[in-house]
């Protein structure tokens, strides 16, 4: 078994936080040393834990949209590495799913950010996952997003695809007629 498969039993196999997931535990990630493309999120939803596969929802149709992919695409490991930044369905809270759960980043992220030597692009997606990835100092998501070019070419951050950000998408129409045709574009020319 190599160090790449032995690690990736071990995190589909991880519990480490299964007495605060009310769901129980389901690490939902894709990842294969060949891919080019990581798309650092926040963690799955529930429609994503039932199914175990990632972005299959709402969120990921319009995260495919965005990139110009079609889900075979999209779900080939060997191109496209996806990697929460919680694996596990958090829970929900008052207004939305719960944070990822801070136990998981620090035990598996860097392990598994070392078996992916042929990125070339992240998509940084949500204020979690930008505040890890990209060691800035903006305050928003929106901020962050708005200095996409200060990342550009091999990271961009972006808000969440999730339907519950259509009123962020039509507040920041620039996002949509301005980012999306440089991320078609980019990922075009690494598939």
């Amino acid at each position: 078994m190599t160090i790449f498969t032995q690690l990736l039993a071990d995190v589909r196999a991880c519990s480490l936080c299964a007495s605060h997931l009310e769901h129980g535990v389901r690490p939902v990630v894709q990842i294969n040393p060949k891919a080019k493309i990581l798309i650092a999120g926040q963690a799955p939803g529930i429609k994503v834990h039932e199914s175990g596969v990632a972005f299959n929802d709402a969120s990921g149709d319009r995260l495919r949209q965005w990139m110009g992919v079609d889900k075979s695409t999209f779900y080939d490991d060997s191109k496209i590495a996806i990697l929460p930044m919680g694996f596990c369905f958090p829970g929900t809270g008052k207004s939305g799913d719960l944070p990822p759960r801070p136990e998981c980043a620090p035990a598996w992220r860097e392990k598994l950010l070392a078996q992916l030597p042929n990125l070339q692009l992240t998509l940084v997606i949500g204020k979690y996952a930008q505040s890890y990835h990209l060691n800035n100092n903006k305050s928003t998501v929106t901020q962050t997003v708005k200095s996409w070019q200060s990342y550009w070419p091999n990271q961009l951050p972006l808000p969440h695809p999730s339907p519950r950000n259509n009123i962020w998408l039509k507040r920041n129409s620039w996002f949509e007629g301005e980012v999306i045709p440089h991320l078609q574009q980019r990922i075009a020319k690494l598939l």
